[in-house]
């Protein structure tokens, strides 16, 4: 099936999977509801929900094993000049995480921002959207150590502590700065996310980054993750001589037209990993100002109109990068990369480089797809806008728009004007049944 599209040398679609893959329930786990109605002093029912305020906050009583379903809204949490959103005080344990997700498929906004504190620990947040809605500055703001003058909140993903959280499939933009993550969270997870627009414009240079990251115990893993835009850097794992920057695992993610990508700062680090990630104008870059750093691995990773820097590691493993400047001739044919979901069955991200701007490109869906299976293919800065494609696989095969020839039915004939695509496959709302189990799988 054609994909028709605006001609441009860069865009990003992001779609997922229908699967009938459903959670069981676990033992001693309980559904609570939260809804804009709710109230502090309802049952969280679906009849009585709770305010997302008093739930996330810990005034509620939330167990180990515990989901918090959202159900469909905008969460307006009150502004402030530099406010980061509702406060989350949850804690699960090792085995038995507190989950707090959208309601199974609705677009869930909150607006402002969440400040995930102590105690949070084993703390699963899934499939929200986190935006500031107030504009930013109409023009370039001059430099300030308060951000007062941005006159706005700083909204995000803010997280000031927690073991073993994971942060899933996120779409955070338009904030000040899409993730703040420090190193009192320790042992973490931000997977699947979409984060595109964060920060805005200074006088000086753009500020606010769509990560700015700090850790030195435990590995934080940033996976399967699609960055584009903002004005400052895309990932900022940085600190001045005191503060630590190590132990990252960077691997699957998509980042395109957008800024620097660097780990390092003036501290010496140790294990960094960069493995598996898709690059498009976007550099990266390894160690900043500290005289010396100890071991990084930079593995299977392919950057497009960038560059690669490795500065002052004295242990390197630097293997299987391709890295395509501007005016490096390119490959034949095209490259896809099909990444599934770690978390959802029935999601995964695509990327397709198209060196050789071919009308269509067929696409292996087999190990994702089963005949008969819905699917939506979504464009990742509009998220939650109708697909860019959508359809249904086949037993025969299938024939693209205006193409000469038939495409097995394992793929899918995606139509792009210019060189890349990238991708997600997104469930389409269609069920072979009726029935909704009450931890479906959205």
């Amino acid at each position: 099936m054609p994909m028709p599209l605006k001609p441009c040398l860069f865009q990003a679609v992001s779609a997922c999977l229908l699967s009938l893959a459903w959670w069981a329930q676990p033992a001693l786990a309980t559904d609570r509801h939260i809804a804009v109605n709710g109230s502090q002093d309802g049952l969280g029912t679906p009849g009585a929900p709770w305010d997302i305020g008093s739930a996330l906050d810990g005034s509620q009583k939330v167990l180990p094993n515990d989901t918090l379903w959202i159900h469909h809204g905008h969460y307006k949490c009150a502004p402030k000049i530099g406010g980061m959103g509702y406060s989350v005080k949850l804690a699960g344990r090792e085995g038995a995480p507190v989950h707090v997700r959208a309601w199974q498929g609705q677009r869930v906004t909150i607006d402002g921002g969440l400040n995930v504190q102590p105690p949070s620990t084993h703390l699963w947040i899934w499939d929200l959207e986190i935006l500031v809605s107030e504009p930013r500055p109409p023009s370039p703001v001059a430099p300030d150590p308060t951000y007062a003058n941005v006159k706005r909140p700083w909204g995000g993903l803010n997280v000031y502590g927690g073991r073993s959280c994971k942060f899933i499939n996120l779409v955070l933009h338009d904030n000040s700065q899409g993730v703040s993550w420090w190193t009192a969270s320790q042992a973490s997870e931000m997977h699947g996310c979409i984060i595109y627009d964060n920060g805005w414009a200074g006088t000086d240079r753009g500020h606010g980054h769509a990560i700015y990251t700090q850790n030195n115990e435990g590995v934080k893993t940033i996976s399967d993750c699609i960055f584009m835009g903002g004005y400052g850097y895309t990932l900022h794992a940085y600190g001045s001589s005191r503060a630590d920057v190590n132990n990252y695992l960077v691997e699957g993610n998509i980042a395109y037209d957008a800024h620097t990508f660097l780990l390092g700062g003036g501290k010496p680090s140790r294990g960094i990993r960069v493995l598996t990630n898709c690059f498009y104008g976007v550099p990266v870059q390894l160690g900043y100002s500290a005289p010396t750093n100890e071991d990084c691995e930079v593995r299977g990773n392919l950057l497009v109109n960038a560059g690669l820097s490795i500065n002052r590691f004295s242990r390197v493993v630097n293997e299987h990068n391709m890295i395509l400047p501007r005016n490096k001739a390119r490959p034949s044919g095209t490259k896809i990369v099909l990444r599934p979901n770690k978390y959802d069955p029935r999601r995964a991200n695509l990327a397709i480089f198209n060196w050789e701007r071919k009308a269509t490109v067929a696409v292996d869906v087999s190990r994702l797809l089963k005949p008969g299976d819905v699917f939506r293919l979504l464009n990742p800065r509009h998220f939650f806008a109708p697909p860019v494609l959508a359809g249904t696989r086949r037993n025969g095969p299938t024939r693209a728009k205006g193409g000469p020839r038939p495409y097995p039915a394992s793929t899918a004939a995606v139509r792009w004007p210019r060189c890349v695509c990238w991708a997600t496959w997104r469930p389409s709302l269609r069920r072979r049944s009726n029935s909704i189990p009450s931890r479906a799988r959205w």
